[in-house]
């Protein structure tokens, strides 16, 4: 049984808004280190702390309290001028703060938290009696750990191609409608493909054996019990006004629905007169308007500050620069900027390592600074804003930069490109050499960096979140990482495209123009079929191809896009047009180059396009394999 069996509602609270207090706590922590004597900063941190350790008490989370009384004791002995603050005294301050967000973690479990580390409870008591010593034993280990992770991939395992699908139960996902039992004398239609999207037919499916039937979530997925729902947050604070906003809307709706619905009985009874119609047109319309503002006003309750996350991060910069001898500040901006929550979340991994790489990598030794003319102190920023509708996060230091040559002679020397292709990229494309997995300019592995574990997996995670990462860097004066990323991942601008009249969608992001394919302007370069475009030769792929299908006709269109570093034209039979889709992920199965699947306005199903991983490992097309129709 749970050590809080009915408190899981309070233990959450009490984890939500203690984390909150806690990562201020630290930001304020790490500016109190700058200003020693400004007594309001110490005032703040000590309540924040009284709170954390009087919710603790409500919980009875008896070994948090006694870690959070000795540490209070220290904030009020500090505060009043008993003794001074000195960066060993802080590590020790820290080392607490570490150990309570180490109980944070257990306490979402709903198990009682450990005591503290004995090592940490003495360092304190010394530090109290006015006998610093330094925090021994697992005293300093919370705040190595945070400096340890690694970003983390894990991405679903990839099924070969679309065959694996079963669309009927895709379809019945799809829609959270209950699958029918197939009727045993209904023969299994030939065709791998769904009908066409435009036109009320029925919908051709591929047969596939029922062992490869998409397997439907698990009950404990489905319902999952307290201890499992406190392991990630899944509640969110809304303003009020967003809420009023969304009930305004309803109300609205509910009004044209009853208009509708009314019109509706009034044409069935046979009043079709011209005046009635074109109430009914008005009334669609407005209906159309209304949906469409209360879909905007639902994707703001999930636009959260990214202050949220960024908070995290001075404290992560302080203790790696104690820990490599380095002096660094880290400066926040565009704290307000919001994003959608989900995105939140899964930024968090790749800005660790960001923040990380720029004070591990980035950054000199204050000597090494000195000699270059540089203040001692380094500057990191860590900023958000917002461009239309994308955000825009940027990492800049202002170390030592990045040498092209240097990289280029590192990829060449871990075999990770070789040294023609290495000698034709330009700075700009050698500086993306960096996101290559098994990348490092570091010759030695420490605790920190050098594994070349990292800057491949942070790509890997920005571009899952349909965001690009892109770097600039000056060598001597510093480096710019530069993510950009789309506001809500819940709704998606696409264009969708046809083959063999089955809907595809790929990222209207991706997309540059739609341009007509003519056999004979198709030439062969280098083995590859290729077209001109604007005195640009670039390379043709044929979809059918990428998810090996057989082309049941040439394609008649192109769609020129920008994906996986490369520019290239997309072979289709034709295209729908632009919509906005709400996209969810195929359940249990991931086919190659599939990113998830939604319905058109007439029910059928439209496979959303992973460009990335189709285009990975694809061999080229020949202009002979181009054309050859089925």
């Amino acid at each position: 049984m749970s050590d809080f069996a009915g408190m899981e509602e309070l233990l959450k609270d009490f984890l939500m808004e203690a984390g909150e207090l806690l990562s201020q706590v630290d930001n304020k922590l790490v500016e109190l280190e700058k200003r020693p004597d400004d007594k309001e900063l110490l005032n703040d941190i000590f309540r924040g702390f009284h709170t954390i350790k009087g919710g603790a008490g409500f919980l009875n989370v008896d070994n948090m309290v006694t870690l959070c009384h000795r540490t209070e004791n220290l904030f009020d002995k500090l505060r009043n001028s008993e003794i001074a603050l000195t960066p060993e005294l802080m590590d020790i301050i820290m080392a607490a703060t570490a150990t309570v967000r180490d109980m944070f973690d257990t306490l979402a479990q709903s198990v009682q938290p450990q005591a503290a580390d004995p090592g940490l409870l003495a360092s304190l008591d010394a530090a109290l009696a006015g006998k610093l010593a330094a925090p021994a034993g697992e005293a300093v280990a919370p705040a190595q750990r945070v400096v340890q992770s690694e970003p983390t991939a894990q991405p679903p395992a990839a099924a070969e191609g679309l065959d694996g699908i079963n669309w009927d139960v895709l379809h019945a996902a799809l829609t959270g409608r209950p699958l029918s039992a197939p009727s045993a004398a209904t023969p299994a239609p030939a065709a791998p493909v769904v009908a066409a999207a435009d036109g009320p037919q029925t919908a051709a499916k591929p047969a596939v054996p029922p062992s490869q039937d998409l397997p439907a979530p698990s009950r404990a997925a489905a319902n999952p019990g307290p201890q499992q729902s406190l392991q990630k947050e899944t509640t969110i604070r809304v303003d009020t006004a967003r809420l009023d906003q969304v009930l305004n809307l309803s109300g609205e709706i509910g009004l044209t629905k009853n208009r509708i619905a009314n019109l509706k009985s009034q044409i069935l009874h046979g009043r079709q007169d011209p005046e009635t119609l074109k109430a009914l047109d008005l009334a669609v319309n407005q209906l159309d308007l209304l949906v469409s503002d209360l879909q905007n006003a639902v994707m703001k309750t999930r636009m959260q500050p990214i202050g949220r996350l960024f908070q995290k991060y001075p404290r992560l910069a302080r203790d790696l620069a104690r820990q490599l001898g380095k002096d660094v500040e880290l400066v926040l901006s565009g704290e307000e900027t919001e994003l959608d929550k989900t995105m939140i979340e899964d930024l968090n991994d790749p800005l660790v390592h960001l923040v990380r790489n720029a004070v591990d990598h980035g950054i000199e030794s204050p000597e090494e600074r000195i000699a270059a003319n540089k203040p001692a102190k380094a500057l990191v920023t860590l900023s958000a804003s917002q461009v239309g509708d994308h955000v825009f996060i940027e990492i800049a230091d202002d170390g030592r930069g990045m040498r092209p040559d240097v990289i280029r002679q590192k990829a060449v020397e871990k075999g990770v490109i070789d040294a023609e292709a290495a000698n034709s990229l330009d700075d700009r494309q050698a500086l993306q050499l960096i996101f290559l997995p098994g990348f490092s300019t570091k010759d030695q592995i420490s605790s920190v960096s050098g594994r070349g574990v990292g800057m491949d997996v942070v790509k890997t995670n920005i571009t899952k979140l349909n965001g690009k990462i892109d770097v600039l860097s000056v060598p001597g004066q510093g480096t710019t990482f530069t993510i950009s990323l789309p506001l809500t991942l819940a709704i998606l601008p696409v264009l969708v495209v046809r083959l063999n009249d089955q809907s595809f969608a790929v990222p209207l992001s991706l997309v540059r123009e739609i341009i007509p394919i003519k056999p004979e302007e198709v030439q062969r370069v280098s083995g590859r079929a290729t077209l001109v475009v604007r005195d640009e030769v670039l390379p043709v792929r044929s979809l059918a191809k990428l998810i090996g299908w057989e082309a049941r006709q040439p394609p008649a269109y192109g769609v020129l896009m920008h994906a996986a570093e490369s520019t290239f034209i997309l072979a289709v039979d034709g295209f729908v047009g632009r919509d906005d889709v709400v996209i969810k992920p195929l359940a249990d199965i991931k086919p190659k180059g599939i990113a998830g699947a939604t319905l058109s306005g007439d029910g059928s199903i439209v496979l959303v396009l992973d460009m990335e991983e189709l285009l990975s490992n694809a061999p080229a097309d020949t202009p002979s394999s181009l054309f050859a129709s089925a």
